[in-house]
């Protein structure tokens, strides 16, 4: 992998990540942009204990722009885009209507390919390499940041999830703080460390995990599962073998076997609904610990954390999408109009041969 990091017209960092070393990136932006001006604000909720990013900034973020104005392609002849060159592999660059900035932390926007038409299940082995091993510099790079305290690599796909521009990509968030999400996992960990005398939750979740019907896929050092508790209609979760709490820490034999493991999975995804039915929107996220020890969690190391990785669809059926309705989106308590055991069989089903 060979990195260039350059500056684009409004002063944003943009880095360019290329399968061969023999590249030389030399291309500026020669748009005419003022410098980004946002108005990232943190809040905390005292009564439920999370935090809100107040962004009014992003209400003139790019909508649904036409494919000959995408701002993720690649420039060419008089069309000016985000990225200066007329090619690329990968390419990450800060987000110019970000949720988060200065203080208030940090967003990426990750180009997975130059191909306005294609998606992540597309790339090849090679590539979906590169991806990963982008993740894993940015999650370096970021967590060196004194406004970042976590990081979170994740894509959005499709309309329905609420994806404004369609060029395969994903983003990068480095958050000033511990999430919600991951602090109840926290929670769940230390509670389970003192009652079993050191005992990791995440290694019980995944043996019971392995020794029961839904899991869907395995390698020498991946496995992918429907949890038992599946709250999405089509949800899997990605775990290394071995645990290890972030990106960084995979070895090289769990970067190697990667690739395969997630590209079928992101294939048997658009299959389950059929050929005739449009892309599967999805949402694939990085869960990754914090670095340093957050508030709160004595005892927990960040070794105790578990990488993994959880992929889910909004569409619980042909034409029909899972809506966080008043029980979900009111309580927070999920109800799944899919039994995890049958959407487990339905992804063992559409297998690529």
């Amino acid at each position: 992998m060979k990195k260039t990091s350059t500056r684009l017209a409004d002063g944003r960092e943009l880095i360019y990540y290329d399968l061969s070393d023999a590249t030389v990136r030399t291309a500026a932006d020669h748009r005419p942009l003022e410098p980004t001006v946002t108005s990232s604000e943190i809040r905390h909720d005292p009564l439920l204990g999370d935090t809100v990013a107040i962004a009014s900034h992003r209400q003139s973020r790019t909508y649904h722009p036409p494919a000959d104005q995408c701002p993720l392609c690649p420039t060419r002849d008089d069309r000016l885009s985000e990225i200066p060159d007329s090619s690329y592999d990968v390419v990450v660059f800060e987000n110019r209507f970000p949720s988060l900035a200065g203080d208030s932390g940090r967003c990426e926007v990750v180009c997975f390919t130059p191909d306005h038409d294609a998606s992540f299940a597309d790339l090849g082995e090679e590539h979906t390499r590169l991806v990963l091993d982008a993740w894993t510099d940015r999650t370096a790079e970021l967590s060196h940041l004194p406004s970042v305290q976590q990081v979170f690599c994740f894509e959005n796909r499709g309309r329905e999830i609420g994806v404004t521009l369609q060029h395969p990509h994903g983003q990068i968030y480095g958050y000033p703080f511990t999430t919600p999400r991951t602090a109840l996992m926290l929670r769940q960990v230390a509670a389970h460390k003192r009652a079993t005398g050191g005992g990791n939750l995440f290694d019980a979740v995944l043996e019971r995990e392995l020794a029961d019907t839904r899991v869907i896929l395995t390698g020498e050092h991946w496995a992918a599962f429907v949890p038992y508790t599946a709250h999405w209609p089509y949800e899997v979760h990605l775990y290394p073998r071995r645990r290890v709490p972030d990106l960084l820490a995979l070895d090289e034999a769990a970067r190697a076997e990667f690739p395969r493991i997630y590209l079928e999975l992101l294939k048997r995804f658009d299959r389950i609904f059929g050929e005739q039915e449009p892309p599967t929107p999805y949402i694939a996220a990085w869960h990754q610990a914090p670095f340093g020890r957050p508030d709160g969690f004595e005892g927990v190391d960040r070794d105790d954390f578990a990488l993994h990785l959880e992929l889910f669809t909004t569409r619980r059926t042909s034409g029909k999408l899972k809506f966080l309705a008043g029980s979900e989106s009111g309580m927070s308590v999920f109800i799944n109009d899919v039994p995890p055991e049958r959407a487990a069989e339905r992804l063992r089903e559409v297998a690529s041969s």
